[in-house]
């Protein structure tokens, strides 16, 4: 961001700021990789390519030249998914920008979670929901890929919109959990959580290293 750092070999870009004085108050979360906070753009030199990462996974290299984007702003569209259908029109209809992506791949190239982002946003185009969401099912919502996107299309938006109209609409209902609702609306666990809130710290960490991880 406009200064020079000397900082330990092997950090990541975020621990690299902290070691150089920066505090971070915003544009971090998990620090693993997982909440996709922590956008960064940077150059290496006599590259002339601009590469994106995550700062909490990136290593920091000699000449490194970088800029964070904690915020990025992009198309959100608002919907009621009880309304909408798996089809690839009503998808149309939230984003039309869909139809502009011109099949470069830049935006799998940009994913830090090597995510074929070029492919799922080809089966949004097919109406394919649910290739998209289980294509897309690792995606932090980073928004790396429409960073570099030369359509300006949405993909990490687009792609948690196929998510959840195959959650309401295309996946199997799962009985198994509908019984357990069933079960705690019907108070059949309140004695037992009753009983768990009157034991102490002590207690519950004993019941809980007890436990059977692996039940039968």
């Amino acid at each position: 961001m406009g200064k020079a750092y000397e900082v330990p070999k092997g950090l990541t870009i975020m621990k690299a700021m902290e070691y150089a004085g920066y505090q971070f108050i915003r544009g971090c979360g998990c620090r693993g990789g997982f909440c996709g906070a922590c956008g960064t753009v940077y150059r290496m030199p006599d590259d002339y390519r601009l590469k994106v990462g995550l700062a909490c996974q990136t290593v920091v290299a000699d000449g490194m030249y970088l800029t964070q984007i904690p915020v990025f702003p992009a198309n959100k569209a608002v919907y009621d998914v009880e309304k909408l259908r798996p089809v690839l029109g009503d998808m149309l209809k939230l984003y039309p920008e869909l139809t502009r992506c011109l099949g470069c791949n830049t935006c799998t190239k940009a994913c830090p979670q090597d995510l074929d982002v070029m492919n799922y946003m080809a089966a949004a185009m097919r109406g394919d929901i649910a290739r998209v969401a289980d294509m897309s099912f690792d995606c932090l919502m980073c928004g790396l890929c429409a960073v570099r996107c030369p359509a300006e299309t949405v993909q990490y938006n687009i792609a948690i919109l196929a998510r959840r109209i195959y959650g309401r609409h295309v996946a199997p209902r799962a009985a198994h959990l509908a019984s357990r609702v069933e079960e705690l609306l019907d108070g059949a666990f309140d004695l037992r959580l009753d009983e768990l809130t009157k034991l102490t710290r002590a207690e519950l960490e004993a019941l809980y290293n007890e436990r059977d991880i692996e039940p039968e």
